[in-house]
């Protein structure tokens, strides 16, 4: 008599597993996202740890040798940049976006820049073998020692894996990967986490660099997203509008580096190309002497950026005003909250739209000031001027405070033409101020909307 196979239910959300089906996630408190799978079956080959002998000792931290972790150059500026410098040798790299964001046209450039001397490995298990050819052609990807493979099978991967023993591993995507043995659907998080951790072994027993791709679902998030975040090294996310040219490249994990980099790159017909200079490309287009435009210099990492916030005030038909912003919902009705308590314009009673051009989300308060001067200017109907920018946090009595970095800020600003800037006031604090850069320090928002838009000049340099 054949015995009955153990079962549990695992959450397509969360990935916690539990003995009983409930329509409720008892962990994160999703509906219906509990799955069937078995739990009796064979572990898969090669999942006794990261040894290559199966029989790892302890070791002192002082006997290791930290030079194995060696960096190579993708040959993409703005991806190394992203990375921390370059890929590292024996990590796995998970890149998540949406669909046609243009992860796959990444990676795939990375193919015909890397190094001649690394072999690469491409399995595709969206595409067939031809039509990678075809997209290769069309990127101008040419690299004898680059591989495909078109399959979805995790055992006849990691077994091309074992034969060919290539540098770089690229798996497109994780969510068509399937394993024999785990009885759900490719897409599953039982899937997913299992062929995940298979090639996460194999990456580190073998001491190459795999980067996999993974699509973002309609919640926003990658499939399974904890329980692929604990396992790989490096998590990046593709962002950008699909009906817009440029795209940035954030990492949100990174063992090896800053998780505060972003890079930024533009999509053409010959595939992505790095935008060097990104403030340039966040200001173009800005038009000259409109009110209700600011600009504000925000820090991403050790790169300092332009960002112009454009804010439109006008009066609201409806009891309850209307917000729809590019910044925090919640941080842009406080700086409205503090504009008309404490600055004195009344934009209570108005519809206030605020927008941050390009695509970013700023959540640093260094351009709370720059946001409230836009308000400030589209409400009065008066330009701040094109050569303006401004920097500070602002407090919710009003006042002006310091951020860090300013210097670097600074610097950004004069380099990019920008003759005045607004800044909180620092008794005894020397800055390094360019000298075609002239400071409006100021103490509360009132001074700074008294000094750029009218009136007397309360603080001068």
């Amino acid at each position: 008599m054949a015995t009955k196979q153990k079962t549990i239910f695992c959450c397509s959300e969360c990935g916690n597993e539990t003995s009983n089906w409930a329509g409720k996630c008892p962990a994160c408190g999703a509906w219906n996202t509990l799955q069937e799978i078995r739990a009796d079956r064979k572990k898969s080959a090669g999942t006794g740890g990261f040894s290559p002998t199966g029989a790892a000792q302890p070791k002192r931290i002082a006997e290791l040798d930290s030079s194995a972790e060696i960096r190579f150059l993708t040959g993409i500026t703005e991806f190394d940049r992203v990375l921390g410098g370059g890929a590292v040798i024996g990590s796995l790299n998970l890149v998540g976006g949406a669909p046609g964001i243009g992860k796959s046209t990444l990676l795939l450039q990375m193919c015909g820049k890397a190094l001649r001397d690394r072999s690469i490995l491409y399995v595709s298990g969206e595409e067939s073998e031809r039509q990678l050819k075809l997209r290769a052609n069309r990127l101008r990807v040419e690299n004898e020692a680059l591989y495909v493979l078109a399959e979805t099978d995790i055992d006849t991967i990691l077994s091309a894996v074992n034969d060919l023993q290539p540098d770089i591993v690229i798996v497109d995507s994780i969510q068509t990967m399937s394993d024999s043995e785990v009885a759900s659907v490719p897409g599953s998080v039982s899937q997913v986490r299992e062929c995940t951790m298979r090639l996460m072994r194999a990456t580190k027993e073998n001491g190459l660099t795999m980067f996999v791709v993974g699509h973002i679902n309609k919640e926003g998030s990658i499939a399974g997203p904890k329980v692929l975040e604990h396992m790989v090294d490096c998590v990046l996310y593709f962002e950008g509008e699909r009906n817009t040219s440029f795209r940035i490249l954030r990492a949100v994990k990174n063992r090896f580096g800053s998780t505060n980099e972003i890079g930024v790159f533009e999509m053409s017909e010959d595939g992505l190309r790095c935008v060097e200079n990104p403030s340039e490309m966040l200001l173009s287009g800005r038009p000259e002497n409109s009110p209700g435009t600011c600009v504000a210099c925000i820090m991403e990492g050790t790169r300092p950026l332009l960002a112009e916030i454009q804010a439109l005030v006008s009066p609201s038909g409806y009891n309850a005003s209307r917000r729809s912003n590019g910044i925090d919902y919640n941080r842009a009705a406080m700086l409205l909250a503090v504009l008309e308590k404490r600055g004195g314009i009344p934009v209570g009673n108005c519809d206030a739209y605020i927008n941050v051009v390009g695509g970013l989300e700023l959540d640093e308060p260094a351009a709370d000031l720059a946001t409230v001067l836009a308000v400030a200017s589209s409400f009065l109907d008066r330009p701040l001027g094109i050569d303006l920018a401004a920097i500070g946090e602002v407090g919710l009595s009003g006042e002006l405070r310091s951020v860090n970095a300013m210097n670097h800020r600074l610097s950004e600003i004069s380099r990019l033409g920008f003759e005045r800037c607004v800044v909180p006031r620092q008794d005894g604090i020397e800055l390094q101020v360019p000298k075609t850069l002239k400071l409006i320090p100021a103490c509360s928002i009132g001074e700074a909307i008294a000094a750029v838009l009218g009136g007397k000049k309360i603080c001068q340099q």
